[in-house]
């Protein structure tokens, strides 16, 4: 604080309490300096006249700048607005807004008492006593230390009004900075009206550098009046420390001496023969070095010799092993420099060597004549190329396959045509030159028997690639688990190795501690590794490790890492032994890639399959050969396709969707033509039907029989049965006669070939299910219009539409209504269930054809009911009886059923003839009541009584009518 506070005069104020105040009289103004000032500026150096406000230890000591303003912090602190003085801290500090207030106690600490603190009094009071009687015993040892250190302090003190510039370690004088720094000569460059302040200052400043010296150099004195007696003592010892060091030199000559001696009588003549070892030992490992140098010179004769016999591999670990060896080896042999770039060329080599003869294997391998042998063509060899080209990374190899693959694909169809169209005696090939025009020349017949060659050789193509293939992944398993076995075998040895370093340790101890190996371990305890590693320890200096009669190559070879490749044998799914060397440099990773890679190969080999025979398709369906195929015709040709798919699945084991697509878009053009066809032969026979019962032939009842049966399929035609039976009136339908007409008779044909077709084709089943609808949709409102519509007078020329073709209409749609639910079911077995909703359609249809049946009967009885209206109206209660009003009736009534019964069955006759009489009484009652004739029993209502007698006879006279229940006593109004 000294150096910093006290480092330059500074105006001091008498007054304690106030602020400083600048004063005129510069002389009451200062008082005596206590210390000298700091001679180190605390402004930078540069020009006097800039400086001169600036206080200075050199310049004007009397005037007073702004850099002598001070604070006296205590009457800062005093607050002039309080009335009293206050003491408190916190008061003086925080302000006048400070409260004390009192601090509520915390629940959570307990309340401490002088009762807790009894417990360790009580103990402590005993080790209290001792203290105080060993400290009355002890002397006091601090006095000195009390002196010292008030000593040093007082020291310290002195120390600090010595600047800090001459404290550095790197204080020098010649240094600029540091000169000007110690003698700022700046402030004796002023101008010459000044000369006498300049000599006050140097004087001063000369003073002040003495007061330094002196205040060092007492320091100094005390701390060698401190350590003097350390000095002398020092001084004393160095005479005996010299007589000492003379003993020791004495001691280590004589010791020198005696070393020599033994070092010639006992150790020369071991150390020789030790030396003569080495020596022995070098020359053999020159003599193996010369060898090895022998047989890698021979390298390359013998890589030429195994290519000529395409071992490839062979040569490629030849190679290997010998670039090893130069590297590791036969590192710095000048005749060797040039043959590590030699074997790396030789090996580019071996690699395009592999890659066309990879190419030349598969373009052989595929283009073998397509019989059914699915046998590999030199497994051997596909393994040593396959090895190979693993070894030396090159794992593109198998898209020089794929290439080979889709131009086999594309010969194998041009050969299948050309075989073909050779043989066809028709197609003139001089004429016709292109493949596809020729091809479409052929009939049916003739190109299906093509298609069906081709997809034979396909299919063994297939079977083909997918055995050479697998052998190719059989390979690369092959090296995947020999990688896997590997590297759990070096975790295993290093096991082993950790464990033997241990046991190493551990003999290394013993042998220390001169202990013998068997008497640290027991019988049976020895681990192998330590006994191998002590019988290589006891092994004596003089053994030879090779002697130079029994050198072989394989024993006494450097220790060099060829050395330390093995090779392990195994046999592939075709039972060729290989040999799998450890040095393929290929991951797990990306061997797992290439196999994924190798099986996707086989799926592009279906796709190509696939490609190639949907552009076969495509080539002949350019004049719409395909579309004009009849059902059979497409049938069978979907049948082939089908199946070919299923035998590619089968043997890639994945679906191709592009043969399937092509089939399934031919499918709906076939589908398309099928039902335009069928549509168009319902319109045909629709506009020329005249509504009449048609005869049922035999071949339409085997028909229906089979459908009876609960299966719904066209049987086959028998001909010599057929011509035998006659037509029949009915058809027989699970015990019921049905009248139809020819139209409906072939309708249910064609239903039934839809059905089939769904059969043969299932991949056109919500096709087929669509089409199916809206041809039962068109025939329900195409006969709605012929004959409720009246329809047929116009198209088909007749005179009037009867009760007769109602009937047989109303009929009709009744057996195809019969046969709505079995169609349904068949599509339902083919649907998926996703698909089940498109059977609401069927739903809807018989809805449709119901609605219909009901418009018909309505139309029947509206008939009658027209009738009654016209004859009841002119109806009049008197004799004859019966009255020709009811004759007529009981004619058209008569008519009616004769019309009617041979068409429909009983019931709905019954139901008919109900509603009919139902509509007559309506009548009757209206007219008995516009005639005023009441059920009075006079001779009015016997006459009409006897009327409705009449009807009643003749009505259930009528056959199947003969237990209806008339009711005819609704014909009179109720007494109210």
């Amino acid at each position: 604080m000294a150096s910093s506070h006290s480092s330059s005069p500074v105006p001091q104020s008498n007054s304690s309490d106030a602020f400083f105040k600048k004063e005129m009289d510069a002389t009451k103004r200062f008082r005596p300096v206590q210390s000298l000032p700091d001679v180190c500026p605390k402004e930078p150096t540069g020009n006097p006249n800039n400086l001169r406000d600036s206080p200075s230890l050199v310049a004007d000591q009397q005037r007073w700048t702004i850099y002598h303003s001070k604070v006296n912090l205590p009457a800062a602190l005093n607050d002039p607005r309080l009335a009293k003085r206050e003491s408190d801290f916190f008061t003086k500090t925080w302000g006048v807004d400070f409260v004390d207030t009192e601090v509520t106690p915390s629940f959570y600490l307990p309340q401490i008492t002088k009762e807790h603190f009894a417990l360790y009094q009580q103990e402590i009071a005993p080790r209290e006593k001792v203290h105080e009687r060993c400290k009355n015993i002890c002397t006091p040892k601090d006095t000195f230390d009390r002196t010292l250190l008030h000593t040093h302090d007082k020291s310290r003190t002195d120390l600090e009004q010595v600047p800090k510039i001459f404290m550095k370690p790197d204080f020098a004088l010649e240094d600029s900075l540091t000169f000007n720094a110690v003698l700022p000569w700046s402030h004796f460059s002023t101008a010459g009206g000044k000369g006498n302040r300049d000599a006050a200052s140097s004087k001063l400043l000369q003073e002040k550098l003495s007061h330094y010296l002196d205040i060092v150099e007492v320091n100094i004195a005390h701390q060698i009046s401190l350590r003097s007696e350390a000095f002398f003592h020092a001084m004393t010892s160095q005479h005996e420390l010299q007589d000492y060091l003379r003993k020791t030199s004495q001691a280590v000559k004589l010791l020198r001496e005696k070393i020599s001696k033994i070092d010639k009588v006992m150790c020369e003549g071991s150390l020789r023969v030790l030396r003569l070892s080495l020596t022995r030992n070098n020359c053999i490992k020159a003599y193996n070095k010369l060898k090895l140098m022998a047989t890698v010179h021979q390298t390359q004769p013998t890589v030429q010799l195994l290519l000529s016999t395409s071992e490839y591999v062979g040569a490629l670990d030849l190679i290997a092993t010998t670039q090893e060896v130069l590297q590791q080896e036969l590192q710095g042999i000048h005749s060797f420099r040039h043959l590590g770039s030699q074997l790396c060329e030789l090996e580019k080599l071996i690699d395009k060597m592999m890659i066309a003869e990879f190419s030349t294997y598969a373009r052989n391998d595929l283009n073998r004549p397509l019989e059914d042998d699915c046998q590999i063509l030199e497994e051997e060899r596909l393994v040593s190329l396959v090895f190979g080209l693993l070894k030396q990374r090159k794992l593109n190899f198998y898209e020089i396959y794929g290439e080979e693959m889709f131009n086999t694909a594309k010969n194998i169809i041009k050969q299948c045509v050309v075989n073909t169209v050779s043989q066809i005696e028709e197609i003139d090939t001089e004429v016709v030159v292109k493949l596809a025009d020729q091809m479409r020349m052929m009939n049916f017949p003739q190109w299906f028997d093509l298609l069906k060659n081709i997809f034979s050789k396909f299919t063994i193509f297939l079977k083909r690639i997918k055995a050479t293939l697998n052998t190719i992944r059989s390979v690369v398993f092959l090296v995947l688990d020999k990688n896997q076995k590997t590297r759990v075998l070096e975790d295993t040895l290093q096991k082993i190795s950790a464990k033997e370093s241990t046991v190493d340790t551990e003999v290394a101890y013993l042998t220390h501690e001169g202990m013998f190996i068997s008497d640290a371990f027991g019988d049976g305890e020895l681990p192998a590794g330590a006994a191998d590693t002590a019988s290589q320890r006891n092994t004596s200096p003089n053994s030879e490790p090779c002697s130079s009669d029994s050198v072989s190559e394989p024993e006494c070879t450097t220790d060099s890492s060829s050395s330390k490749e093995h090779t392990s044998s195994s046999i592939t799914p075709g039972g060729v032994e290989m040999m799998i060397s450890d040095d393929m440099k290929l991951t797990d990773l990306e061997l797992v890639r290439l196999a994924n890679n190798i099986q996707e190969l086989l799926y592009n080999a279906s796709d190509i399959c696939h490609d190639r025979s949907v552009k076969f398709l495509m080539a002949r369906a350019k004049d719409g050969f395909l579309e004009k195929l009849n059902s059979n015709e497409f049938v069978t040709l979907s049948r082939l396709m089908e199946g070919f798919i299923l035998d590619t699945e089968q043997i890639c084991g994945r679906k191709s969707m592009s043969l399937r697509g092509a089939l399934q878009s031919q499918a709906n053009r076939f589908v398309n033509r099928f039902h335009e066809e069928r549509k168009t032969k319902l319109s045909l026979l629709l506009d020329n039907e005249r509504w009449k019962q048609a005869e049922v032939p035999a071949e339409f009842q085997d028909l229906v029989d089979s459908v009876s049966d609960g299966r719904i399929s066209l049987p086959e035609k028998k001909p010599t049965a057929t011509e035998e039976r006659k037509p029949a009136e009915f058809l027989i339908v699970e015990g019921q006669k049905y009248a139809t007409v020819g139209t409906v008779l072939l309708l249910i044909r064609i239903i039934l070939e839809y059905c089939q077709c769904v059969d043969n084709i299932p991949s056109i089943t919500t096709d087929m299910l669509t089409r199916l609808s809206d041809l039962l949709k068109y025939f329900n409102s195409r006969s709605c219009q012929l004959v409720l519509g009246a329809g047929a007078l116009q198209v088909v020329g007749l005179k009037t539409i009867t009760t007769k073709n109602l009937a047989l209409s109303s009929r009709c749609l009744q057996l195809i209504v019969h046969y709505i639910p079995i169609i349904r079911a068949h599509f339902e077995a083919r649907l998926q269930p996703k698909q089940f909703s498109m059977l609401r359609h069927f739903d809807h249809i018989t809805k449709d054809y119901h609605d219909h049946i009901a418009e018909i009967s309505a139309k029947l009885v509206a008939i009658m009911d027209s009738l009654f209206d016209k004859l009841l109206s002119k109806y009049e209660v008197k004799a004859p009886v019966p009255s020709a009003c009811f004759r007529n009736i009981c004619k058209q009534m008569a008519k009616m059923h004769e019309a009617i019964y041979d068409l429909l069955p009983e019931e709905q006759t019954q139901m008919l003839f109900l509603r009919i009489n139902a509509s007559y009484k309506l009548h009757l009652k209206r007219q008995l009541a516009h005639l005023n004739v009441v059920n009075d029993g006079g001779p009015l209502n016997g006459l009409v009584t006897s009327d409705v007698a009449f009807y009643t006879g003749n009505l259930q006279a009528l056959k199947g009518l003969n237990n209806l229940d008339l009711n005819m006593a609704e014909i009179w109004e109720q007494k109210r």
